[in-house]
């Protein structure tokens, strides 16, 4: 028998979610997993990213067009009637703070915000800090009370573990980058010398736990070394993650003008940006799948990351680490690239090998056929 699978994408408001969405759909073999239909209700704007097939049923019921308090009552006492009505045989949750009770359900882990130690001090007593403890609850709830949880690495299945209790059936299926990525070529050679100035750039939206500032501080405190390197910050930011960028541009003795800022980039255009430049940097400390650092590796470049969170796990030795909320820390480990050719080959090299284990294909594989599984354990 084929099944007929429904996925809750109502809650897919980030962009790593929804890239993951659009991979799996994008790749998905009915004749491989044995699934005949699929039925995603969203929100229009990432319904029409999705791919036109004879198999996938897009819904968009105008309460996602709502705010979240008309989202979430749809979401607790309508879409399970419409699933029902649909024919599914089996719920995939795209993001685990879900109110839905249908059963099978198949959650996926996509959200570390409010499991990652020392995240929560951000936020003081915040209404975001209470936003984030209410999805903590919603997702521990959601997990414990799922027939099969897909994690992205071992380490969040760790972590997410610790606070809701040991899981009865568990996946691990890590995302991927688009295949654009890995067709990046550096468009000039590393500078030999001090004519033109070595090109960062970090990818991330801005907020306090991605540490934007502390790599102006350290980008800085090498350019005092008489490094001539720049830095491209792209992504927009939070209010007091932007304060911080700002304070940390304005100390520096030239105004900060070796920081380039750009809020918003289509995604089409981030692998132009990486062939125009020299040195990832990722200095993020939470992450469930840090997708903009799959991308670097994919392009083949000499990365200076994080050693927080499932960064080491993902990128192996492909990369030079440092403490994310240490300045020292990162200019010593970006020193470390900028001082040595053959670091800078040896790592760039291994990091392109690594993201070859990562592909949307075998995601939506590995996917689609733990809901066939799952599916099919519960009916016997």
């Amino acid at each position: 028998m084929k099944i007929i699978v429904g996925i809750d994408a109502s809650r897919c408001r980030s962009g790593g979610v929804a890239a993951h969405l659009i991979g799996i759909l994008t790749n998905f073999d009915p004749v491989i997993t044995g699934i005949r239909e699929i039925h995603v209700w969203s929100f229009k704007s990432l319904l029409d990213q999705l791919p036109d097939k004879p198999w996938l049923i897009k819904h968009n019921p105008p309460s996602l067009e709502k705010n979240i308090f008309r989202q979430l009552v749809w979401q607790a006492a309508i879409l399970a009637k419409e699933l029902r009505e649909s024919g599914c045989n089996i719920l995939y949750t795209q993001g685990a703070s879900s109110l839905c009770f249908f059963s099978p359900n198949v959650v996926g882990s996509q959200d570390m915000l409010s499991y990652e130690p020392g995240v929560m001090k951000y936020y003081g007593y915040s209404f975001y800090r209470l936003r984030l403890l209410g999805i903590l609850w919603l997702q521990n709830l959601a997990f414990r009370r799922a027939e099969g949880v897909v994690f992205l690495n071992h380490y969040s299945s760790k972590i997410i573990q610790k606070s809701c209790g040991k899981l009865k059936n568990i996946v691990f299926i890590p995302h991927a980058a688009d295949e654009a990525f890995s067709q990046v070529r550096a468009a000039l050679p590393w500078p030999i010398n001090s004519e033109r100035p070595i090109r960062c750039i970090y990818i991330s939206n801005m907020d306090m736990y991605k540490h934007q500032w502390k790599v102006i501080e350290a980008i800085y405190l090498l350019r005092k070394k008489g490094y001539n390197v720049i830095l491209k910050l792209v992504g927009g930011g939070t209010l007091e993650a932007e304060r911080l960028v700002k304070s940390a541009v304005s100390k520096s003795a030239d105004g900060g003008a070796f920081v380039e800022r750009v809020e918003f980039v289509p995604h089409h255009e981030i692998p132009i940006l990486l062939a125009n430049s020299d040195l990832f940097v990722f200095a993020s400390s939470c992450e469930t799948m840090p997708v903009t650092l799959l991308e670097g590796m994919s392009a083949g470049m000499p990365i200076a990351c994080s050693d927080r969170g499932p960064m080491p796990e993902v990128l192996e030795n492909g990369g030079v680490y440092f403490d994310p909320v240490s300045t020292a820390s990162i200019a010593q480990a970006i020193e470390r690239i900028l001082s040595s050719s053959d670091l800078r080959l040896n790592i760039a090299k291994q990091a392109k090998v690594v993201s070859l284990k990562y592909s949307w294909k075998q995601c939506s594989n590995d996917t689609f056929r733990y809901i066939s599984k799952i599916y099919k354990v519960t009916k016997d």
